[in-house]
């Protein structure tokens, strides 16, 4: 069942995505070489608490930390710790913020120190198509035109689009239908419909669209080593527009 949410629901979501759209904001000024991503972690998580909010990951599912950190090869689900991060990385940092039960998610990849031209490219078109499928994220389109866009968007610079993962219903739980492919499928298609709350996450790598778990049972990796980018928002649908409520205010 898809779950529509008020107008006091959204803004609920809203507030919840404040925090964490100034979380990135603040991880955005420490990400740097010789970082690990455990300190990555301790800063997310102390900023968001200290907010009066809660980082949702933190045990879901026996997750053992607040924000999914990805280096390079890692697609999705990396688990901080102490590897230190390197000029020429490139970082996911996937995260959920609980504010008063209502959940947001967004995630962004950034660059570390200087990076090579095609990781930049990379960043660039993963980052545009994600903006490709908001704007498909309106009420009465159906969550193929949200899947078309991401995945053509990507397919123009022969790019990976992972198919083992896909964005999501959100809001109540940080994990709703309807499910949110990045690519074109065959099977369910609903219609979006005013007051849907999904998060749209293209999963975009430099070569294959194939992925594997590593042996921690978390984390994504791209079969081929390829660098893979993730980029994420919670957004809200609307008659004639689509709205992001994972950004500052």
């Amino acid at each position: 069942m898809i779950r529509i949410k008020s107008k006091n629901d959204i803004e609920g979501i809203r507030d919840s995505g404040a925090i964490l759209a100034e979380t990135f904001e603040k991880l955005k000024t420490v990400v740097a070489a010789g970082i690990t991503t455990e300190e990555i972690d301790d800063i997310a998580r102390e900023f968001v608490l200290a907010r009066h909010a809660k980082p949702a990951c933190l045990g879901y599912m026996g997750f053992p930390k607040s924000v999914c950190i990805s280096v390079n090869d890692e697609v999705i689900h990396g688990i901080p710790g102490k590897r230190v991060l390197h000029d020429g990385d490139i970082v996911s940092l996937d995260f959920c913020v609980d504010l008063n039960g209502y959940i947001s998610d967004s995630t962004i990849s950034l660059p570390v120190g200087k990076i090579s031209p095609e990781a930049q490219q990379l960043l660039k078109v993963t980052e545009e198509a994600l903006y490709r499928g908001i704007e498909k994220a309106v009420a009465g389109n159906k969550v193929m035109d949200i899947s078309r866009a991401v995945f053509v968007h990507a397919k123009k610079y022969n790019y990976g689009v992972v198919r083992d993962y896909c964005g999501h219903g959100v809001g109540f739980h940080m994990h709703e239908e309807p499910q949110i492919p990045n690519y074109i499928f065959r099977g369910s298609n609903p219609k979006l419909k005013d007051g849907y709350v999904i998060a749209i996450e293209p999963m975009i790598t430099m070569g294959t669209d194939e992925v594997s778990v590593l042996d921690n049972d978390w984390t994504v990796v791209t079969d081929d080593g390829s660098w893979a980018a993730h980029f994420e928002h919670t957004v809200a649908v609307h008659e004639g527009y689509a709205e992001i409520l994972t950004k500052l205010r």
